[in-house]
């Protein structure tokens, strides 16, 4: 008889997100274990107490998925798990805090889907800026844009301090070469913007970060992407439905187009779950992160 397969779900917040847990059932998983609150140094133990408790064949049926909002924290858990495995007592671990990492892939490799398609461009051409980039999707965001070549800055809306910090603590951690802004005022995102190719609105649901007075300033922008499904969008003039239609406010960028908070959100759900279940099919143990989201992610864009 085949061992039911077990997805041990690890979070340091006082609730797993609910989220998660129906898209790890509808992975396919038989059984989820949400553990909360739970500690870096609990990591370890848990991994372990997981890993032989099964036989081989039943590790192939175990997974872990790390949740939580602080990305380095998550990263910090997936390499703790990952030290904890003892071969062949070794199963596939995600980290995927607050959806950012999935949310991030998808976002991202629409935008570049788009950029290819209307203006025949990669990443690496191009300067980006990511509002709300200080928030765990936006840091995402920015840190696989940085690593993908793109000139990439994270923007808050309160304190050049904190983005900057946040940009050097990345930056050391993955390689890349993020930088902080801050924007505070209209007149500062209408600067901020004035050469951008490329805008990323991860900003807090029903705030709208870029209105049409701003974009006016934006005079090579040439796709912007949004994640924000909740009214008011975080752009105004783009839909949540929009998949490389034109941005309705690009005053001074004609050629700007939009990708929506619905579009980018179905390519998220379809990554979510394939990574998922790829956890259940594979061979061998895998560790996912916001890199194997990524690369998934191009993938489902030019399917």
């Amino acid at each position: 008889m085949e061992k039911r397969s077990i997805l041990h779900m690890l979070d340091p917040m006082p609730n797993n997100s609910p989220f998660d847990i129906n898209m790890a059932m509808d992975a396919g998983f038989d059984v989820l274990m949400p553990y909360n609150n739970v500690k870096l140094d609990s990591v370890y133990g848990l991994t372990q107490d997981a890993i032989f408790s099964r036989s081989p064949a039943g590790i192939k049926r175990t997974g872990i998925f790390i949740g939580g909002r602080d990305l380095g924290l998550a990263m910090d858990m997936l390499e703790s798990s990952r030290q904890a495995m003892v071969p062949p007592f070794e199963v596939s671990v995600f980290a995927d805090p607050s959806g950012a990492f999935t949310t991030a892939a998808a976002l991202v490799a629409c935008v570049e889907q788009a950029l290819k398609e209307h203006h025949g461009k990669e990443l690496k051409e191009c300067r980006v800026l990511v509002f709300g980039g200080t928030g765990p999707v936006g840091i995402a965001t920015g840190i696989i844009a940085s690593l993908a070549g793109a000139d990439t800055a994270l923007v808050d809306h309160l304190l050049l301090d904190n983005a900057q910090d946040i940009a050097k603590a990345f930056n050391r951690r993955f390689g890349c070469s993020l930088r902080g802004e801050c924007a505070r005022t209209e007149e500062d995102k209408a600067k901020l913007i004035a050469e951008v190719d490329i805008i990323f609105c991860a900003a807090k649901a029903g705030v709208q970060v870029l209105s049409s007075e701003v974009l006016k300033s934006a005079r090579n922008l040439k796709v912007v992407g949004d994640v924000n499904a909740v009214p008011p969008l975080g752009i105004e003039g783009i839909k949540r439905t929009d998949s490389g239609a034109p941005l309705a406010n690009a005053i001074n960028s004609q050629d700007a187009i939009a990708v929506g908070a619905l579009t980018v959100g179905n390519i998220k759900y379809q990554l979510q779950h394939e990574m998922l279940n790829y956890m259940l099919i594979t061979d061998k143990p895998v560790y996912l992160d916001f890199r194997e989201a990524f690369k998934k992610a191009r993938d489902i864009v030019i399917l």
